[in-house]
């Protein structure tokens, strides 16, 4: 980004939004920008990552805060809109923050994490997927999920030697996320000879499916894998039922949200999903668990502990690195391992993790899930 740039994004930054809102201020503070989506069609994800986010804060402060100095969180929010995104990290650059917990969705995250590494800010994502973030020899940035490129060979690997369907059809949204991850799972699917009759795109934020659907039918398809969020695969799913095509369908950890039964209603029963572990169900977090139950905030969510996780890192790495510099603390997150509750994170030199795994469930029309068998 040359200074031009900076210049025309930060003056449209000024200018765009202004409402945040903070936790735990204190006299001497180390901010933390908490960013993702409080708006938009998948606030509920949003809401998921800030909750994580916002409970280690809490702890670490209560335990004597970093280097004597609290964390304060500011939440951001960027609609998962790659245009609000870019205008979210430009007022976070302005405001100066030096960290960065998000974004959720890949397409944001990817441009927004252009202007990070280029303005030293250092950045974790708890929920962004896409192998592109990390695969440009950025030094600032970090995620604390795993990657579409183990997401879909899960996925496709528990189709191909599980469900053993004869025709199977992959479904996008076209985005970054929802392409990526249906483009790994289409290919690891014909890399074990099943044969993928359609793989087709629809636009997010469409609500009628007939046509798909149809398309579907034609196809003579017996299986579905949709890449995208959950807004679309509960009409999907509702549609496809209502029209008597009697399939089964499959979605990576976008969809695994309790308002995709709300949408899909009965539809929604015996969907397949990748996810992260179900970090609430592990014992050695049961204290954890009951700290968010005792707020009324649902443990659960597949972002709520990877957030968690990327609080804690973050303010470990701080205090291996012995001060407030990025470039350093990005350094002690690569040198050093860390216990959390997601289990022991360490780092390669992209700023994934080393080690990682998706789980698949059996999703359940009152909204709670199963693993798969």
């Amino acid at each position: 980004m040359n200074k031009a740039t900076k210049q025309i994004s930060k003056l449209f930054a000024a200018m765009a939004l202004a409402g945040v809102a903070s936790y735990s201020v204190a006299a001497d503070t180390i901010k933390i920008a908490l960013a993702g989506p409080v708006t938009g069609a998948v606030a509920q994800y949003g809401e998921m990552q800030f909750i994580g986010a916002k409970m280690a804060i809490e702890q670490i402060n209560k335990a004597g805060g970093v280097n004597g100095a609290q964390l304060e969180g500011v939440v951001y929010d960027d609609a998962c809109d790659p245009k609000q995104a870019v205008a979210v990290a430009n007022k976070i650059v302005n405001d100066g923050v030096h960290y960065v917990v998000g974004h959720l969705c890949s397409s944001s995250t990817q441009p927004a994490s252009d202007i990070y590494e280029d303005e030293g800010i250092l950045m974790i994502t708890a929920a962004s997927t896409s192998p592109d973030i990390t695969s440009r020899g950025y030094q600032l940035v970090f995620r604390t999920i795993g990657l579409d490129s183990l997401q879909g060979p899960t996925a496709g690997n528990f189709i191909a030697d599980k469900i053993k369907p004869k025709t199977v059809a992959v479904i996008h949204d076209k985005q970054q996320y929802g392409e990526g991850i249906a483009t790994a799972v289409k290919q690891t699917l014909e890399s074990k000879g099943v044969k993928v009759a359609l793989f087709e795109g629809i636009n997010a934020g469409d609500k009628d499916f007939s046509t798909i659907v149809s398309k579907l039918k034609q196809a003579g398809v017996d299986f579905v894998y949709y890449g995208g969020y959950h807004p679309e695969l509960g009409l999907l799913l509702r549609q496809s039922a209502e029209k008597g095509l009697k399939v089964r369908f499959m979605g990576p950890e976008g969809v695994g949200n309790k308002e995709l039964s709300a949408i899909a209603g009965p539809a929604s029963e015996g969907l397949l999903v990748t996810l992260p572990k179900s970090f609430d169900q592990d014992p050695k977090n049961q204290a954890l668990v009951a700290a968010f139950k005792a707020k009324n905030e649902d443990p659960t969510g597949p972002f709520v502990f990877p957030a968690y996780a990327a609080v804690q890192v973050i303010a470990e790495g701080i205090k291996k690195a012995g001060e407030d510099d990025t470039s350093k603390v990005a350094a002690a997150l690569r040198a050093n391992s860390f216990e959390t509750p997601t289990g022991t994170l360490a780092f390669d030199d992209k700023g994934d993790l080393k080690d990682f795994s998706f789980v698949v469930y059996e999703w359940h029309k009152d909204g709670t899930k199963t693993e798969a068998k």
